[in-house]
């Protein structure tokens, strides 16, 4: 972003507005700067060069629980202004608006190199709105959703424009999603900034100026919320509750999806569901691709080869498995086909600036598009699913296409002058084009949770924006079967989990080409942690369903499912505490500890919830691999080995084993393997790993469907680890109303010398029972115990 001769800039200062908790600021030359405090750790910045702001509307934020009452104490100086939160100190120069921000203590956190300031374009009417900042000495910078790129974004540059980017390369930008927020670390402290703009957007993380960072969109205006906090974990979740967090998914979500492009006939489904519960590999869903629709019509049945889809979703239900299928936005062109003929009726469907219908090539040929920007739309579409989910049984939706993509042309994409109603705000597709499929799964969403009531929905979307956790889970795109990719997705999913975007995962195996089995094999142990585990795959490519590489790989990927559906009710807790608190479910090490400055630079190793440290094996051959631990004490998960952290240490890593490690004092809740969630025991474990000092730990659970927990019906276990040299206790506090569904607890002991002497239960002596293993030791108790303590000596 070089300087450029028609390049503008704020004025001095005129007057300033006070406006409850905001703050207008007026140059001389008709540049006007907003501030307002959104909540003590959250301000917001409106810059216009027009004279005049534009009405307030954004589809990111959620307005449920955006407010949070704050004010600004204001003093004047001869130079500038300051405008203080009880949390945040922000100072505007009078001579030029620039902005520096401070935290409580007065540590300089961000502030302005050039500013704000504009390019002025007199074809479109409108301006490219920029913004510089200093990069400060040391600093890092972090999120952006799902670039392809080292997971550290410094010395290098990104767009925003949503792309359908077919066997994308590492590196290619832009992609599918549109996550205009980014996390910055330097010395001094932490912060985020979201750049609420829907056009197309840039980021310059001091690559072409070492010491400046930039950030523009080629419309609308500068609108940015920044967002501080004591550590990355804190921002994270101020701006996952800025931006809306979505509901508890049903639980089945949780467990391994099988999907193909494509499962063709009714015969064929039934087949893979059939070997899937004769070889005993868990698994919960199934998903038609587009051959299962009438010549790719949505909403539509092939009946020669689905003649019963009712049936076929019944049968799949009675054998454990819910049935997930695709929906495009393209609507082939056809008036006797209803959904074309309603919406063209309802003028529902997308047109150019001069009126015409805007007609695009996609899979059924030419289609009509939604305008999912209009409310109307939205709502004739949300109708649109009752067959689908009603009538047929459907558990699901996946939405694909909906960047938008478009066949056969250049930008792969609408004409930028096609119009779109954005909500009662209406512009081209310069400004609707990053939200159009954030707005069309939105719609789904609505659809399929009105249909499916009493149970929760499940929506899988491409692409999306800002916001759009609130609607959908989301996966990576057309990935490639290479160990290239297998890195990509590691960094991928960790970036989407802290941009918002925890219901994440990728392509098992790569979508395009075909992986070795080792490849395969590696791929699904790293998707055990992710929250989405979809195996999807080209068929064109070859057979990739878990069995497809031999006997040798389908044990091994079955033992990686099984440990998966082992860990479930640590995936769901895990879960309950994005939506509850908006923690990332997959946290880059930085999250974990960003006072450790080793921290910043690994992109291989991630937390997974709080207590687990995951790193994939992403190289053939490979048995035994390096890995940066962090500070404390750890476990090996597979043999107990106690690992002192805070270094990189070496593990072997066999074929059936990640490094995976549990940090202690942590405890870790584990149930048996089932075929599916709603045929798993209520047999549940509490594995226990010795610490050190007091460690907290959570165990959430609900009914896994429908909306009782809503009004209290759930467990929420709090459990507290109190070591000391003589005893080692455990507390354990219950929120909720619902009834355990099990009687006992089986208490799993990790890296204890030996067995302890005594055992007391809410302050009695308990007869444990216990049996000894190598390195552990177990006995059960009753799952509403208040205290356990062991005692020694």
């Amino acid at each position: 972003m070089q300087t450029l001769i028609n390049e503008h800039f704020p004025d001095r200062l005129l007057k300033v507005e006070e406006r409850g908790s905001s703050i207008i600021f007026h140059a001389h030359n008709g540049v006007m700067l907003i501030v307002e405090a959104v909540t003590n750790h959250v301000l917001r910045f409106r810059y216009t060069a027009k004279g005049y702001f534009s009405p307030d509307f954004s589809y990111a934020m959620d307005e449920d629980h955006r407010s949070g009452f704050s004010y600004f104490k204001i003093e004047e100086k001869d130079n500038c202004y300051e405008l203080k939160t009880p949390k945040v100190t922000c100072v505007v120069l009078k001579d030029s608006l620039k902005v520096s921000l401070y935290d409580s203590l007065g540590n300089l956190l961000n502030e302005d190199e050039k500013g704000f300031h504009w390019e002025e374009d007199s074809q479109r009417g409108d301006n490219i709105v920029k913004m510089s900042k200093r990069s400060l000495n040391g600093e890092h910078y972090f999120g952006l959703g799902d670039k392809a790129s080292n997971l550290n974004m410094r010395d290098h540059r990104f767009q925003n424009w949503g792309t359908d980017e077919y066997g994308f390369a590492k590196d290619r930008d832009p992609l599918y999603r549109n996550i205009p927020f980014y996390y910055g670390l330097h010395k001094e402290g932490c912060y985020g900034i979201f750049f609420d703009n829907t056009y197309r957007t840039f980021f310059d993380f001091a690559k072409e100026r070492k010491n400046v960072t930039s950030f523009w969109a080629e419309g609308g205006e500068i609108n940015y919320y920044f967002i501080a906090g004591s550590s990355l974990m804190n921002v994270a979740q101020r701006y996952t509750r800025l931006t809306g967090k979505p509901e508890m998914p049903p639980k089945w979500s949780l467990g391994y999806h099988q999907c193909k492009w494509s499962y063709s006939s009714e015969k064929e489904v039934m087949e893979i569901a059939t070997k899937l519960r004769d070889l005993k590999i868990p698994s919960d869903a199934i998903y038609l691709d587009i051959d299962y629709m009438d010549g790719f019509r949505c909403f539509t049945w092939n009946k020669e080869n689905f003649p019963d889809p009712k049936g076929m979703v019944k049968k799949l239900k009675d054998m454990g498995f819910k049935t997930v299928a695709i929906i495009d936005p393209g609507i082939k062109i056809d008036m006797d086909y209803w959904v074309c003929k309603e919406g063209f009726e309802k003028d529902y469907f997308c047109k150019h600036a001069d009126g015409p219908l805007y007609k695009g090539k996609v899979w059924p040929g030419d289609c009509y598009f939604p305008d999912f920007t209009n409310p109307e739309v939205r709502e004739w579409w949300t109708g649109l699913f009752k067959g689908l989910i009603e009538d047929v049984g459907l558990a699901g939706v996946w939405n694909d296409m909906n960047e938008p993509a478009i066949m056969d042309v250049p930008t792969k994409t609408f004409p930028l002058d096609i119009r779109h109603d954005f909500d009662g705000n209406p512009c081209s597709h310069r400004k609707a084009h990053n939200v159009y499929g954030m707005q069309m799964s939105r719609a789904t969403y609505e659809g399929v949770k009105k249909s499916a009531f009493p149970n929760r929905p499940f929506i899988i979307t491409r692409s999306t924006y800002s916001g759009g956790q609130r609607y959908s889970s989301v996966w990576t795109g057309d990935n490639i079967a290479s160990w290239e990719h297998l890195w990509v997705a590691n960094v991928q999913t960790q970036r989407l989990s802290i941009s918002g975007f925890s219901f994440v995962g990728t392509d098992i195996g790569g979508f395009t080409e075909h992986p070795t089995m080792e490849l395969f094999v590696r791929w699904m142990q790293l998707a055990v942690f992710h929250p989405l585990m979809r195996n999807h795959s080209s068929g064109d490519h070859g057979e990739q369903e878990p069995w497809s590489f031999g006997d040798e790989a389908t044990d091994l990927v079955r033992e990686a499912i099984e440990l998966r559906y082992k860990l479930l009710p640590y995936h769901y807790t895990n879960f309950y505490q994005y939506v509850k608190d908006g923690k990332p479910m997959i946290r880059p090490l930085s999250f974990f500890d960003d006072k450790d400055p080793q921290t910043w630079y690994r992109q291989d190793e991630f937390v997974f919830g709080d207590h687990l440290l995951v790193c994939p094996v992403l190289g053939p051959d490979r048995q035994g691999r390096r890995l940066y631990v962090p500070k404390g004490k750890w476990y090996h998960f597979f043999t107990n080995e106690m690992i002192e952290g805070g270094k990189e240490v070496f593990l072997e890593t066999p074929m059936n084993q990640i490094p995976v490690l549990v940090k202690a004092g942590a405890i870790i809740p584990m149930g048996p393997v089932s075929q599916y969630v709603e045929s798993e025991s209520h047999d549940q474990e509490l594995h226990v790993y010795q610490g050190f000092e007091s460690v907290d730990s959570m165990l959430y659970d609900d009914p896994g469907d429908g909306y009782n927990h809503k009004q209290g019906f759930y467990i929420n276990r709090n459990f507290s680890v109190l070591p000391t040299d003589e005893k080692y206790r455990i507390t354990q506090h219950k929120e909720g109303r619902m009834p355990s569904p099990f009687g006992e607890f089986t208490m799993v002991y990790h890296g204890f010398e030996k067995a302890p002497s005594s055992v007391d239960v809410d302050g009695e002596a308990y007869d444990a029972k216990i049996e000894m293993s190598e390195n552990s030791f177990k006995f059960p108790v009753p799952e509403d115990f208040k205290e356990i303590t062991l005692r020694w000596g």
